[in-house]
């Protein structure tokens, strides 16, 4: 240890030390194209790569839709309990998506729950339009809130996050946008930390696998297109500290969460340490990057790599994030060392399933309780029971001629989410006639194993035929 005395009587070698440490506990920790960790209470920058580069901001672009309606809540200009409806333009919106029918009502506390939990697409609109008139009125206020924030890399066409070209942001400005939900919004900042939802007899648990996951989660959201790749603004408090962790653009909805939780656990390890280190400023002083987005979509969703329908990546095991995380926890093991007990590498963390909680119940209709609300949400699981077989063919029944609608209707279940859109489609049919399309399906059916039997109903056969092709 005597070799060691020179160097620790002189302070600005130590500072070197460290500093080179950094760099490459850095370069060997973070793979994602643009991340950015702060202090929420103080904005200060403790760590931070490509945070002014102009990013897609995918359906994180939800935390302003939010933010926007939760402001209009606190100003007395609507409450939790107003009713919206939902539109033809909302019900069309892409997955992920409630797929609640145009004319169903709905509170805005149960759309804020639905878009901020399951980043259902169709209940940004639903906000949009109830909030703003329309979705270009709405934007409008999502840009003046904006530009209020000092958010100066960002613009917004639309309240979802779906591809446009507008619809752009960065790092700095969603922690930026980040620290106001937290200074603006105290009271109703538990909208984005909701671990789960139950709709009827579907629960869904927050796409963020921060929350319920990693110990502290407090926030925020999760984003996912194929050219801004996987994207998360994430929180998390440990002994009265706060920090806000932005990661735009990694490969995968689980290394995401991995990345966050490494980048969080150095910054919460380095506090006692942030005097070795050069000083960044805060977020708001960071200077933005003239560039054009980066556009990830061959890299994410070209050549054999499957498409996802939304942010929520169904890849979650610690082995799809492979050693390519290991590099970034042994990080983390050598900045936490000695200065707190140990914990689980994040991968690890994250590979087991959330914190057992009582999901959120959300439903359609106004705001109800006791034995109303216990009514409303077993109508909306009703709904949800419709048999699968019965659908179909009323669907066939009210589309006679649309001889390649089973195949448009296979693309459509390819692209929709395994968990949580397969089952609200029935809800879409439920007006067309009961009855008589079933037995249409299933009689003809029958006759066609024994078309010498019954020669005289050949045509009745062949067209159910083709109906209940794709049932398989």
């Amino acid at each position: 240890m005597h070799f060691l005395q020179p160097l620790l009587r002189n302070s600005s070698l130590i500072r070197i030390f460290f500093v080179a440490a950094l760099a490459v506990v850095t370069s060997r920790m973070v793979h994602a194209e643009a991340w950015l960790v702060i202090e929420a209470d103080t904005g200060k920058v403790l760590q931070a790569d490509n945070a002014t580069m102009p990013w897609y901001p995918a359906s994180v672009t939800k935390m302003m839709t939010a933010y926007a309606t939760l402001k209009a809540v606190k100003d007395g200009k609507l409450s939790l309990d107003t009713l919206f409806t939902v539109s033809p333009v909302a019900a069309s919106q892409s997955p992920s998506k409630m797929g609640l029918r145009p004319g169903t009502q709905v509170t805005v506390e149960n759309a804020l729950a639905m878009m901020l939990v399951k980043s259902a697409n169709d209940m940004a609109v639903v906000l949009a339009e109830g909030v703003g008139g329309s979705i270009d009125g709405f934007s409008a206020i999502m840009n003046e809130h904006a530009r209020r924030l000092g958010m100066t890399q960002t613009s917004y066409v639309n309240p979802n996050g779906l591809p446009a070209d507008g619809q752009i942001t960065s790092a700095r400005d969603l922690a930026i946008l980040a620290r106001a939900i937290i200074r603006d919004l105290p009271e109703y900042e538990y909208f984005y930390h909701i671990p789960s939802i139950r709709y009827g007899r579907r629960v869904t648990n927050n796409f963020n696998h921060l929350i319920g996951r990693y110990p502290g989660a407090d926030g925020f959201k999760t984003g996912f297109i194929c050219a801004s790749g996987y994207n998360l603004v994430g929180s998390a408090t440990r002994n009265g500290k706060r920090l806000i962790a932005v990661v735009l653009g990694s490969s995968s909805g689980h290394m995401r969460a991995v990345r966050a939780a490494q980048l969080l656990e150095r910054g919460f390890a380095a506090n006692g340490l942030s005097w070795l280190r050069p000083s960044l400023g805060t977020v708001d002083n960071l200077a933005p990057i003239d560039a054009s987005p980066p556009n990830l979509r061959d890299e994410m969703c070209g050549g054999k790599r499957h498409k996802p329908a939304s942010d929520e990546d169904e890849e979650t095991s610690a082995a799809n994030a492979g050693g390519s995380a290991s590099g970034g926890e042994s990080a983390v093991t050598f900045f936490t060392a000695g200065l707190q007990p140990p914990m689980l590498k994040p991968s690890a963390l994250l590979a087991e399933g959330p914190v057992a909680s009582e999901p959120m119940v959300v439903y359609t209709g106004p705001k109800r309780t006791g034995a109303a609300l216990i009514a409303a949400v077993a109508a909306d699981t009703e709904k949800q029971a419709t048999p699968r077989r019965g659908k179909k063919s009323r669907v066939a029944a009210r589309k006679p001629d649309a001889a390649a609608s089973p195949k448009n209707e296979a693309k459509t279940e390819a692209k929709t989410e395994a968990k949580s859109d397969a089952k609200p489609a029935p809800v879409r049919h439920a007006n067309a006639k009961p009855d008589a399309a079933p037995k249409a399906a299933e009689k003809p059916a029958a006759t066609a194993d024994k078309p010498a039997a019954k020669p005289a109903k050949p045509k009745a056969a062949a067209k159910p035929k083709t109906e209940t092709k794709p049932a398989g």
